[in-house]
């Protein structure tokens, strides 16, 4: 995913309010989130270039499960530091969904791999913590440990990095949270259009007309934009809740 904001253990029955756009180039083969044949406790979305996902959850004990497993990741960009033979980031959270393993757990058992994948940044966890992880910014404290309770946005860049469309959407997805509004409100929220002025853009390595492209909540080019937009509700006592509305 590209963008991805989310509200943490601030309502106590639902722990986790997640809402993102996943951006790819649009000939990049892609199944709808569904439960997988071959593993059939996950249910996600699908790249079917390299086999991983981008967003996805679990329920070991079936649709009614009520432990709910959740993983997500963004790449962060760094085009000078990309490398074409690196493994699909994908992997991470599919393999993730498909462990036992605890997030914590999980993040021990990668930590000597990492390095040999592009920069990414890992959002993975369950009803009781959740954990963001990234293979660049190590100096940040809160790389590897629970979250404490708040609301967030990762693009591609680190956590709660102020480029102005996390900036804005964090702002209009708090509101939503507060005024317990309904699913297509934050749908309404992720799919807008509207590039950041010129005078906030970042400088992220590429061209100028690029970061205008890339500064809108929901992107939209000839080749390359926003394909799927999810907003997940993982409740506490009762099976989540997990919505999808593809674009392209």
């Amino acid at each position: 995913m590209c963008l991805i904001v989310f509200a943490w253990k601030l309502i106590p029955c639902t722990p986790l309010i997640f809402a993102g756009n996943r951006d790819e180039f649009y000939e990049r083969p892609a199944a709808a989130a569904s439960w997988w044949e071959d593993n059939p406790h996950i249910f996600a979305g699908r790249d079917l270039q390299s086999g991983g996902t981008w967003m996805g959850i679990t329920s070991q004990n079936g649709a009614d499960s009520l432990t709910t497993k959740f993983a997500a990741i963004t790449n962060i960009r760094a085009p000078a530091e990309r490398r074409e033979d690196a493994p699909s980031r994908g992997e991470l959270v599919a393999n993730y969904l498909n462990s036992a393993l605890s997030a914590q757990d999980y993040i021990a058992s990668i930590r000597d791999q990492v390095a040999d994948y592009n920069g990414f940044n890992l959002l993975l966890g369950d009803q009781e913590d959740l954990i963001w992880f990234s293979n660049r910014h190590q100096d940040d404290e809160r790389n590897g440990q629970p979250l404490p309770p708040g609301i967030y946005g990762i693009s591609n860049a680190s956590l709660d990095t102020p480029w102005p469309k996390v900036v804005r959407t964090k702002a209009e997805f708090a509101s939503m949270i507060c005024q317990r509004a309904p699913v297509d409100a934050y749908f309404e929220v992720l799919a807008n259009t509207t590039p950041a002025p010129d005078c906030r853009l970042p400088d992220t390595g590429i061209s100028f007309e690029m970061e205008r492209l890339l500064s809108s909540p929901c992107i939209v080019s000839p080749d390359y934009g926003t394909r799927v937009t999810t907003v997940l509700k993982v409740h506490k006592d009762y099976p989540a809740e997990f919505h999808e509305k593809l674009l392209r």
